[in-house]
């Protein structure tokens, strides 16, 4: 299959992938929150996983398997409290469980950036695993599901993803942020905000959980957040000197790659619906 995919050019490439993965997460958040949490929960994961391997890829050596599982409790903790399954006080059980990182580092005998390597296992569950499991606090209200919030997000991330790359692709010639991205372009950012705009004038009308103009600041703290979190993660990449963050998704490159947008957005969405909404 992969070497069959592998015959094709990156957009045909990009397109089956985008069409088969858009299936399964709609499937997900649509079906019931369990399903959305198993979603997210899995995606969390293998990016978090991918974000240690290119450390890794550097010289360091965080802990990746205790990290990432740091990450997953966060994820499922956070669903089982906002949906009020158990309660807030058991947020507390995160402290003594990443405390244990500095523990474990004591007793590893070869590191000899131990402090290093500790600061970058807390960096993989702050970048990677918090703002996934935000989408919980997102998606709960009162402890009830409500998809359209989440899906919304979704939606307009992708939109600004497919505007940027067709208008950055036929239209980019003024570069964005040229010492960390060459091939972003203004044209690229306009377009991206154009389609978000639209995709938010339609979630106004049908996605009755926010008002239209709720959509239009979501809209705009996506764009935002999703533009400068995508030139982070080539910030990144280009201090570890790799093109993408992994291969998983022909065309697309790692989950890194794809959720870059969401994991620096997604904290000032919570906070624009939990105080103005």
């Amino acid at each position: 299959m992969k070497s069959r995919l592998d015959k094709l050019s990156n957009l045909q490439q990009r397109i089956i992938a985008a069409i088969v993965g858009v299936a399964i997460i709609l499937w997900a958040i649509l079906y019931a929150d369990w399903t959305f949490l198993l979603l997210f929960c899995a995606i969390s994961t293998f990016t978090q996983l991918e974000f240690y391997k290119l450390l890794g890829l550097d010289g360091n050596q965080p802990l990746t398997y205790y990290g990432t599982m740091c990450g997953v409790f966060i994820n499922v903790l956070t669903y089982l409290i906002e949906k009020e399954i158990i309660g807030f006080q058991n947020y507390f059980l995160i402290s003594p469980l990443v405390t244990m990182i500095f523990f474990i580092k004591l007793y590893k005998k070869r590191d000899l950036k131990p402090f290093q390597n500790i600061a970058f296992t807390f960096l993989g569950i702050i970048y990677v695993a918090i703002p996934f499991s935000l989408l919980s606090v997102l998606a709960m209200r009162g402890g009830t599901y409500n998809f359209e919030i989440v899906l919304g997000c979704l939606l307009l991330l992708w939109a600004t993803d497919i505007g940027a790359y067709f208008a950055g692709t036929y239209l980019g010639k003024r570069k964005l942020f040229e010492r960390v991205s060459p091939k972003k372009s203004w044209e690229g950012a306009a377009g991206g905000a154009a389609f978000a705009g639209l995709v938010a004038f339609v979630l106004g009308i049908y996605f009755k959980s926010h008002e239209p103009w709720e959509w239009y600041c979501i809209a705009a703290l996506i764009v935002v957040g999703g533009t400068l979190g995508d030139l982070v993660e080539s910030l990144f990449k280009r201090s570890i000197a790799i093109k993408d963050s992994g291969s998983t998704i022909p065309g697309h490159g790692g989950f890194l790659d794809r959720f870059d947008g969401l994991l620096l957005s997604a904290p000032f969405i919570v906070t624009f619906v939990k105080i103005f909404s």
